[in-house]
């Protein structure tokens, strides 16, 4: 594995802990991959244009290979987006969970590069939809962090997450289905608790990067 994606979805810089969490991994990544490239990409501190009907136009053009030159320009940024998470082996995204789901940003991110065509397909079988996802070889690490705690697996407010399902659904929808989730949990409760949980994070981030 040479190249990694990062979507860093924070909208804020050194205050972010799954911005920091993710750094320690791509950071521990690199030292051991000096050759390899990892390329950042920023969607929660820039502006991510969100689908609009002239993007849905272009991007359901039924001919492709004749959309106009105003089409070409609504699909630019996603066209671009997508080249990018195509030409990557590992998706690292950073997120925090905003009100049960990821940041705004990030979803932004998500319209723009499920694309028909491009990281799926679909053919109807007698009027029913059949989807067929085009992006294969990759696996993906979520980093995130969370308010409370007893939003991960077995937890008490499982339920109310709907951010890591979201991420994992959309990744598997268009091929991605070797998905690692690392959760830092408590933010919002006691200090020295999120601190435990961060540093347990850590670890599992560090040991993570010794075997991608």
């Amino acid at each position: 594995m040479s190249k990694i994606l990062a979507i860093h979805a924070s909208p804020r810089a050194e205050r972010s802990h799954s911005r920091r969490l993710a750094e320690v991994f791509l950071s521990a990544w690199q030292a051991q991959h000096p050759q390899a490239q990892v390329t950042r990409r920023e969607v929660g501190r820039a502006l991510i244009a969100p689908v609009n009907e002239a993007f849905i136009a272009a991007a359901f053009y039924p001919e492709p290979q004749a959309r106009s030159l105003s089409m070409q320009a609504d699909l630019a940024l996603s066209d671009e987006l997508v080249a990018e998470l195509l030409d990557h082996e590992l998706l690292v995204i950073s997120t925090p969970m905003h009100n049960f789901s990821v940041p705004s940003g990030l979803k932004a991110w998500i319209d723009q590069i499920v694309r028909l065509g491009l990281t799926f397909n679909h053919t109807l079988d007698n009027g029913i939809a059949q989807y067929q996802p085009l992006v294969t070889g990759k696996k993906a690490l979520i980093v995130t962090s969370r308010g409370g705690f007893g939003f991960g697996p077995g937890g008490d407010l499982v339920a109310m997450n709907h951010a890591d399902p979201l991420l994992r659904t959309v990744l598997g929808f268009i091929g991605i289905d070797d998905v690692t989730v690392v959760a830092a949990e408590g933010e919002e409760s006691a200090e020295r608790t999120f601190a435990q949980s961060a540093a347990e994070a850590e670890q599992q981030l560090l040991a993570l990067a010794r075997i991608f």
